[in-house]
């Protein structure tokens, strides 16, 4: 028998079996939240950002802006050359 020197689960061989069955269980929880966290994320590619121009219609909505500004604004960001009046 090999029971002269103890039993290969005492000191060293404890230690070690616990150390890896909490590695083993952290690495498994990690895993399956990096797989939530990736399943869930959304068509993030296809959502888009409020474009410039969205952003300057919802401020001509909200009054922030008059009219004449956000024409202005418009055309700036289209590219729209027009000649400006002066008051």
């Amino acid at each position: 028998m090999m029971w002269w020197y103890g039993s290969p689960m005492v000191g060293w061989g404890a230690l070690f079996m616990t150390i890896t069955t909490v590695l083993f269980w952290v690495l498994i929880i990690l895993g399956v939240i990096a797989l939530f966290r990736y399943l869930n994320r959304g068509d993030r590619s296809t959502m888009s950002r409020s474009t410039a121009e969205q952003v300057l219609a919802e401020r001509f909505a909200r009054g922030e802006i008059d009219e004449q500004e956000y024409r202005q604004r418009l055309d700036t960001l289209r590219g729209v050359s027009r000649p400006s009046v002066r008051p």
